[in-house]
Parts: structure tokens; C-alpha cells; sequence
């Protein structure tokens, strides 16, 4: 029953937000009594830290197993990008805006964590895209990592990109643009042109 309740809030916070989900909701939802739910989760806010924690834990065990393949690094930032939209369902309620708002010490707990599995991750995959030629020789590793994740970070903010103006698939989709065509060599400008046709197609 734990882990029904855990993936069922983890569904609602998502496309209703954190703060917008209430225990009667979810009760509600589940066809169960409010009590159950207190017997697995003292209050709301252990609910929402074991959600956040339990999410990140799925996504980046994802994230390991798409690097594991070592495939071009250019391809490997595309299959990332589409495994975490996967499981934040297009974050229609921007989770991370109201996760920031209403239970701040979840969040800058949750980006520390962020941070440090995507620094290693970029920071690899920039290593690899320079030595196989497709990004620039000249690029400051620890630099393009940081800006890529502070990018990341800040296009999930809804005052800076509201949602009536961008979706967060379109956000993705051209942040990640905008940041390979800043690092790519012509050779690697070739690789991303192909998958971005093909996406189009």
C-alpha cells in the first residue's frame, strides 16, 4: 500500500502540483480513508519529501543507464532529455516553481542532488564530444557543465517562461539546441541537424 500511495502522489503532484494536492485528494483518488495514508506518511510534507526523492532516484538511475551505452554524446543529451520528459509528464503544473515556493528546503535539497549527478554526467559527456572531434577543443569543461545545468535549472521557472507562452517540451527542445550549438564543431553541427530533422519528421 506504501508504494501505491508513494506513486499515486507522485502522479498528482506532477500534473497538479504540490501545493495543490491535498491528503483528502489523493484519498479520494485512491478510494482509501485519509488515516491509511497518515499510517504510511506522518504528514504532506514527508509524503512530498519521499516523492521528490523517490522520483529523482528513478530518473537518475535512467540517466546512469543511458550513459552506460556510450553512444555519441550529441544522441546520448537527446535520449536523456527524452527519458526525464517521460517521467515528469510535461510538468504542466511546474512542480518545481511550487516545490521552490512552498517547501524550500525540499528543493535546495533536491538541487544539490540534481546538481551533482548532472555535473558528472555533462562533464563526461563534453570529455567524450571533445575528443571525438564533434565539440570545440577550446571549451571550458567545468564552465559549459555549470551553465548547462543553470539553464536547465532556470527554464523551469514559470515567471521567466510562462506556461501560456512555452510548453516544457518546447523548452527542452530548444535549450538543448541552444546549448550543443554553442559547443558543436561543424562535424557535430552535422549529427544534431539529423536528429533534429528526424524529430521533425
Amino acid at each position: 500500500m506504501r508504494e501505491k500511495i508513494l506513486h499515486k502522489a507522485t502522479e498528482l503532484f506532477l500534473n497538479l502540483g504540490f501545493k495543490s494536492v491535498t491528503m483528502d485528494d489523493l484519498a479520494n483518488e485512491m478510494g482509501i480513508s485519509k488515516k491509511t495514508i497518515y499510517s504510511h506518511f506522518e504528514n504532506k510534507t514527508k509524503l512530498v519529501a519521499e516523492s521528490t526523492s523517490n522520483l529523482f532516484c528513478v530518473i537518475s538511475e535512467g540517466i546512469d543507464h543511458i550513459v552506460s551505452q556510450k553512444k555519441n554524446p550529441i544522441e546520448e543529451l537527446y535520449e536523456i532529455k527524452k527519458f526525464a520528459m517521460l517521467h515528469l509528464k510535461d510538468e504542466k503544473s511546474s512542480p518545481q516553481y511550487q516545490l521552490q515556493k512552498y517547501y524550500p528546503k525540499l528543493y535546495e535539497e533536491l538541487k544539490t542532488k540534481q546538481f551533482n549527478v548532472m555535473q558528472h554526467c555533462v562533464v563526461d559527456n563534453v570529455k567524450r564530444g571533445i575528443a571525438l572531434g564533434i565539440y570545440r577543443k577550446d571549451l571550458d569543461v567545468e564552465f559549459v557543465s555549470r551553465i548547462y545545468f543553470a539553464g536547465v535549472t532556470s527554464i523551469k521557472d514559470n515567471r521567466l517562461f510562462p506556461q501560456h507562452l512555452f510548453s516544457m517540451i518546447k523548452l527542452m527542445d530548444h535549450y538543448l539546441e541552444y546549448h550543443l550549438r554553442g559547443i558543436t564543431t561543424p562535424e557535430g553541427r552535422k549529427i544534431l541537424n539529423t536528429i533534429i530533422n528526424s524529430n521533425q519528421n
